[in-house]
């Protein structure tokens, strides 16, 4: 899994939801809830619990319990993600080693591909061909978004001096989907398209509290939350009153838990109509920075920044 290093790039996520309780914060509560009662993010799968997945609108949902789990399917896209990960051509014996799967399953998969026309071969190697773009055209057709959202984080980076990013949530990770530089001797950022865990990023945990409340114990279960540093939250207990507290303010400020040395802070992303895009985040040194310059300094540009590119997207 990708981690943070000095002079890299970054990005965040999305969701919607229901009128705030007393005390929570409407930004996030408006994100739990989608258009037509849907309770997915937009830019984003909504997180799946170990169990079962909420699906369907209008707040007519059905479960989706592992029986209907297709192995041989999500074999098969393991095989896609193969060649993402490596970004070059393969063997057969190297896709098995990659994946994981049996030389004769990967044989057959890589076969169907070929027929099918995702990938193409030589006899020996295998490759991707331009034809898996169409399995994404939903989510690239979002692209827009971003290219608008860029130039707002490139003026807040200037304003702030510092590296500022946005990602979205994929499952219980955040993929980062726009960032912009700033040139610091000591820098801080995420390259896009990197993935981190969502329970130790300022990204990732705007858009868990985002997710509906009713969904946190599944959530909070399916996820493991391993210790990357001494400081990182591995209590099921305490997370959890991590995402009410992120909820009920409506950021999130994670300090030192993804990597020694790194504050970071994060907003949710949405349009003026409601929905939940993603997340705007910055990272900042240790060394430059405290939890209260965080919420002093960054937090209030932050949030003048995703106002304004709320204004500036399609309603």
């Amino acid at each position: 899994m990708p981690r943070t290093r000095t002079v890299t790039r970054k990005r965040s996520e999305s969701g919607t939801m229901p009128p705030a309780a007393a005390g929570e914060d409407p930004r996030l509560a408006e994100s739990a809830a989608g258009a037509g009662g849907s309770e997915r993010l937009l830019a984003g799968r909504a997180p799946l619990s170990a169990l079962s997945a909420r699906v369907g609108g209008g707040g007519e949902g059905f479960e989706i319990s592992e029986r209907d789990h297709v192995s041989s399917l999500a074999r098969g896209l393991e095989i896609l993600r193969a060649f993402s990960r490596t970004r070059r051509r393969m063997t057969l014996s190297e896709v098995a080693a990659e994946t994981g799967i049996t030389r004769a399953a990967t044989r057959r998969f890589l076969l169907t591909l070929v027929h099918e026309g995702y990938a193409a071969t030589d006899g020996k190697y295998f490759d991707l061909t331009p034809r898996v773009l169409e399995l994404g055209f939903s989510v690239l057709s979002q692209i827009d978004t971003w290219d608008i959202a860029k130039p707002f984080l490139e003026r807040l980076s200037e304003r702030i001096e510092e590296s500022v990013s946005a990602g979205v949530l994929d499952g219980f990770d955040v993929v980062y989907v726009c960032g912009v530089q700033f040139n610091r001797v000591i820098s801080v950022g995420v390259a896009v398209g990197n993935r981190l865990p969502a329970y130790c990023t300022a990204t990732g945990r705007v858009l868990l509290a985002a997710q509906p409340e009713g969904d946190w114990d599944a959530i909070i279960r399916a996820i493991k939350l391993e210790p990357r540093t001494s400081r990182t939250v591995t209590s099921k207990q305490a997370f959890r009153e991590v995402l009410a507290e992120t909820r009920a303010r409506g950021y999130a400020l994670v300090d030192q838990e993804l990597e020694e040395g790194l504050l970071s802070i994060a907003v949710p992303l949405r349009t003026m109509s409601g929905r939940l895009i993603g997340a705007v985040n910055v990272g900042v040194p240790s060394v430059r920075a405290s939890p209260e310059h965080m919420t002093a300094r960054i937090l209030p540009p932050l949030r003048e920044t995703a106002a304004r590119i709320a204004e500036a997207l399609p309603r």
